[in-house]
């Protein structure tokens, strides 16, 4: 310990009470005038007074303290959490560990405890490097995905970003079972079984099952950077064009998704044959033979 500066707080203390300035007690002790304020302050309010601030004081100094040891039993237990619940992530532990074992430790200590075992992947990166944002130079090449809320009804749609021929599959749900549905349909009845890249936001209609099939239609899948509407900005775009001039912006009930698949198909009809596109030149995204 370095009996120095608790020399100095003594010395501060004593010309307090003689009434010296702070000012020229810090001059005097080449220590900052801050510093002073502080001791002079911890000291007074301190039960036991310059003593017991000074004991305080040297308990702080004596360095880090030795990480606390975990129970090995705690160990095997969050281990065959693991294991039985499928690689599930931390809070899920910590809710099996309250539940069968009535023991509750920090998130953070169950991922230390995991990463003795495991090698253990973040799957959400705030800055993850992604990659440029995909261009491309002919049919096929990148399709954007995305989703829109009507209340009961969800709008799965997709754009082919280089010749703009879209798709929309309306679904009575926001989870990944309808996700690979809208996958399967879009991608036989439009997008000729392939896309060299297909790109999605994170929401969850793009995980799990859906995860597992795009393969099957791309080569490449991409999930799109967090609040950066750039990344989607074709697919947003189209979306804003199926709000203003098909579905607006009404909450629907389930019980119409026939009627309403009816007059999704008819704004595709138009939209691919009839309404110009400005990039396109003026025309259509396609042309009937």
């Amino acid at each position: 310990m370095d009996m120095n500066q608790l020399t100095k707080i003594s010395l501060a203390w004593e010309m307090y009470a003689q009434n010296v300035p702070k000012s020229h007690i810090a001059q005097r002790l080449q220590v900052q005038r801050e510093t002073v304020h502080i001791w002079i302050a911890r000291i007074t309010t301190n039960p036991n007074g310059l003593l017991g601030f000074l004991d305080e004081y040297s308990r702080a100094k004596r360095g880090p303290r030795p990480k606390r040891q975990v129970d090995a039993i705690l160990k095997r237990w969050v281990w065959s959490i693991r294991e039985r619940e499928m690689d599930c992530c931390g809070q899920k532990i910590l809710y099996f560990l309250k539940k069968e074992h009535n023991v509750t430790i920090s998130v953070p200590k169950i991922y230390e405890i995991l990463a003795e075992k495991y090698v253990i992947k973040s799957k959400w990166k705030k800055y993850h490097k992604r990659g440029p944002v995909p261009v491309a130079s002919k049919p096929r090449e990148v399709i954007q995905m995305d989703t829109l809320d009507f209340g009961e009804l969800f709008a799965f749609t997709a754009v082919d970003i280089y010749s703009r021929e879209a798709d929309i599959v309306l679904r009575p749900s926001l989870i990944s079972h309808d996700g690979a549905v809208f996958l399967d349909t879009t991608m036989r009845r439009r997008f000729n079984l392939h896309s060299e890249l297909i790109q999605s936001d994170g929401g969850p209609e793009f995980k799990d099952e859906f995860r597992r099939k795009v393969g099957k239609y791309s080569d490449r899948y991409r999930v799109s950077a967090p609040y950066k509407k750039n990344e989607q900005s074709y697919i947003e775009s189209f979306n804003r064009t199926v709000r203003k001039e098909c579905l607006g912006w009404a909450k629907y009930k389930k019980k119409q998704i026939k009627q309403l698949t009816d007059v999704v198909n008819v704004f595709l009809e138009r939209y691919h044959y009839h309404r110009p596109h400005i990039s396109l030149g003026m025309k259509p995204p396609l042309e009937r033979g």
